[in-house]
């Protein structure tokens, strides 16, 4: 090969938090291991400085970045515990509390910033041996084979692979390259993205409000602030957004009840279009597709990084069987393994949230009064609501090993 060729046995493109865990997962058993990414992270940012973009990991996706040795470097970073979580209904006034103390544990799960859990990643991947990351560096052109996956940089590098790895996003550059086609649709919806000073303690918990054009959290931050996501109506959205900071602070209280009290300091604002979408297979002979570039998801639950998080696990878990039978990574037995872990479980949340988006997201008199019995009845019925409880923490019996209670939890 030529001098600025390189060969890997699993090649990843998308260095972002899914992309970086697989390569992380993949470490130390004898696999040449390549990552594709744009750009690193920040190393540094100013004290006080909090991301817009901050991702609620809940206990299984904990696990996986404590085994993959990265969690104590994220909480020295910072990272922000909530213990309980408030939902309530804006035209019925149905509400759900939701309490960790209820099942003995500790916290419901973490806010964290996308960037520290990205850095902490991209540190331990730096430190290892059998990887190579290629950043910056961007995808030119794809071509699939029955031996192998090749990838023209534009930097004119060319590099050959037993098993290529989408992790590029919501726009996958890979999956386009790869025709596979996706199903979903657009929200008329933009997420409004800031952090906030509150006059009152947010008590490390999560508060969300479901309004008739979308719903409003506030997720605690360590520092006392709450990171904020408004998911409102395009129109609405574009309104908010150019709005002075007193202006906009009167509509963030009227939208939040007045629930936390006055809010003080608004940051800067950022506004993203909502969607989902599932991609029609996430395999093919020596490519897979994880996080993102697989299934993107509305963000009223913050689930999103905790899927992608699972598929990188469940992607691991399925190199790993498979090296062990002395198998091909990249061959179709090895990767429907993965598919059939994966695929319908994104496939129940994805419906549910589009299900949860559509009957909340409505000012229809009749679906107010099904909401507001349904969330004050789940919330007495003590055993449904624990179940939904186990279900967003994490603790389910099919997780991949990485995700799975270890023997002392």
């Amino acid at each position: 090969m030529a001098e600025r060729d390189l060969e890997f046995d699993i090649l990843i493109v998308g260095g972002g938090m899914v992309g970086a865990v697989l390569a992380c997962a993949c470490l130390d058993k004898g696999w040449r291991i390549g990552l594709v990414e744009a750009r690193e992270p920040r190393r540094s940012w100013p004290a006080g400085e909090i991301d817009l973009r901050v991702s609620a990991l809940n206990h299984a996706s904990r696990r996986v970045l404590e085994r993959l040795g990265v969690w104590d470097r994220m909480v020295r970073l910072g990272v922000s515990p909530y213990r309980e979580m408030h939902v309530w209904d804006a035209i019925s006034g149905g509400s759900i509390h939701f309490d960790s103390a209820e099942l003995g544990e500790p916290d419901l799960g973490h806010i964290v910033e996308n960037r520290v859990t990205r850095l902490a990643l991209w540190e331990r991947l730096e430190q290892a041996q059998d990887v190579t990351l290629l950043c910056p560096a961007e995808l030119d052109r794809l071509e699939l084979t029955t031996a192998a996956a090749r990838l023209d940089l534009k930097d004119g590098r060319r590099l050959d692979a037993r098993l290529l790895v989408g992790a590029d996003g919501r726009d996958s550059q890979v999956r386009g390259h790869a025709g596979i086609a996706t199903q979903g649709q657009l929200y008329d919806q933009r997420a409004i993205v800031a952090n906030v000073q509150l006059h009152e303690w947010h008590r490390e918990t999560a508060w969300q409000r479901f309004l008739p054009t979308g719903p409003l959290a506030f997720l605690p931050l360590r520092d006392g602030r709450c990171s904020i996501v408004w998911s409102v109506t395009e129109s609405k959205a574009q309104a908010l957004l150019e709005l002075d900071e007193a202006h906009f602070r009167a509509e963030l209280e009227a939208a939040s009840d007045g629930r936390l009290g006055p809010i003080g300091t608004v940051g800067p604002r950022a506004g993203f279009g909502l969607g989902s979408q599932h991609a029609e297979h996430y395999v093919e002979p020596r490519l897979a597709l994880i996080g993102d570039a697989a299934h993107s998801i509305h963000p009223l639950a913050g689930q999103g990084v905790n899927l992608g998080l699972l598929d990188a696990a469940a992607l691991s878990a399925a190199l790993d069987e498979v090296r062990n039978r002395q198998r091909d990574i990249g061959g179709l037995w090895t990767l429907r393994r993965y598919e059939r872990a994966r695929r319908g479980n994104n496939q129940l949340m994805l419906t549910a949230m589009d299900g949860f988006e559509r009957l909340f997201s409505n000012a229809s008199p009749p679906l107010a009064v099904l909401r507001g019995v349904g969330l004050s009845l789940v919330d007495r019925l003590v055993p449904i609501k624990r179940g939904f409880m186990y279900q967003a923490l994490g603790s389910g019996d099919d997780l991949p090993p990485l995700a799975r209670r270890g023997a002392g939890e």
